[in-house]
């Protein structure tokens, strides 16, 4: 991609993240959830996710030209597809044991295609990671993350269910969705929360506090729906400013939305979805693209809060 040299010298970011002490991942994850169901039925907020893809073979290819293109670092939950999204990606990947990280999710129950219920119950938890144990085709669960908080018990139990399973040995590292800096806080009192994974993009900026928070404490934010910019199409709004910025970069504007997540914070892993090979390419190829810093403060006033 051709920079333009009117701008002043484009900014850096750091390439990896390490997750926990041991975990070195590039900067560009991929979320799993979307690979359910018929290629016509994933689009949209309202797609069932809930039954095996019926392109297997061309879903196992797809994930396996992710790790060819250095992703490393793959995010799928037990509610995706009742079990059968994890089935997939480790069948997908069990060629790169070793070389890839796969972090799940529990907390999430579906009774049926439209619903999405948390229920934290420990017994329930700890019940579900040994299921994705048996689907994921391992002993160890690289990272664990509570789906959602459920308030019908207390946050310490909760946490408490993934930490036991830490303490056997069943889970390495674990990690938060969908919550505040306080319940970030508590947890943490209880075990080291190594990531954060929250809905954040250039329409939906709600979490910047929790994306600093993450910053300052070493913890992963993994931003999911990343790809979003909301519905601002006025000439100061997110959409027109990044297809502008994109254009001086010579890239697209996914690749731009991208670029400026990385450059938000070092530790800000993005996940975004794709069952397109060449979307998944476009993605990956952002880790790469480097914002000016007039670049990035342009984007950055079009997308805050008091911008919007």
């Amino acid at each position: 991609m051709q920079q333009n040299t009117a701008h002043t010298t484009a900014t850096t970011h750091p390439l990896t993240h390490t997750i926990g002490d041991d975990l070195v991942v590039p900067r560009m994850g991929y979320g799993a959830m979307r690979l359910a169901g018929h290629p016509d039925e994933r689009r949209g907020f309202t797609a069932p996710i809930w039954t095996a893809p019926t392109d297997r073979a061309e879903t196992v290819a797809l994930l396996r030209r992710a790790v060819e293109l250095g992703i490393r670092f793959f995010d799928t939950a037990d509610a995706y597809a009742l079990g059968e999204n994890e089935k997939v990606v480790a069948e997908a990947l069990r060629p790169f044991a070793g070389e890839v990280v796969i972090a799940t999710k529990v907390g999430v129950v579906r009774p049926s295609p439209t619903e999405w219920v948390t229920h934290g119950h420990p017994a329930y938890l700890r019940q579900q990671a040994e299921l994705s144990l048996r689907r994921l085709g391992t002993d160890r669960i690289d990272l664990l993350q509570l789906h959602r908080i459920d308030p019908a018990y207390p946050l310490a139990d909760q946490v408490g269910a993934l930490k036991l399973l830490q303490d056997e040995g069943k889970v390495r590292h674990i990690g938060l969705s969908e919550v505040t800096v306080e319940q970030i806080r508590e947890a943490s009192g209880i075990v080291p929360v190594r990531t954060v994974q929250n809905v954040y993009n250039l329409g939906e900026r709600g979490h910047d506090p929790v994306v600093d928070h993450a910053a300052a404490h070493g913890i992963a934010f993994l931003p999911f729906w990343p790809l979003a910019m909301g519905d601002h199409a006025g000439p100061d709004g997110p959409v027109t400013v990044v297809a502008a910025v994109a254009r001086e970069l010579g890239a697209t504007p996914a690749q731009t939305a991208l670029a400026w997540m990385l450059h938000r914070s070092p530790t800000v892993i993005p996940i975004p979805g794709t069952s397109s090979p060449e979307h998944l390419a476009e993605n990956r190829e952002a880790l790469d693209l480097r914002l000016t810093a007039e670049q990035y403060t342009r984007i950055d006033r079009a997308t805050t809060p008091a911008a919007s």
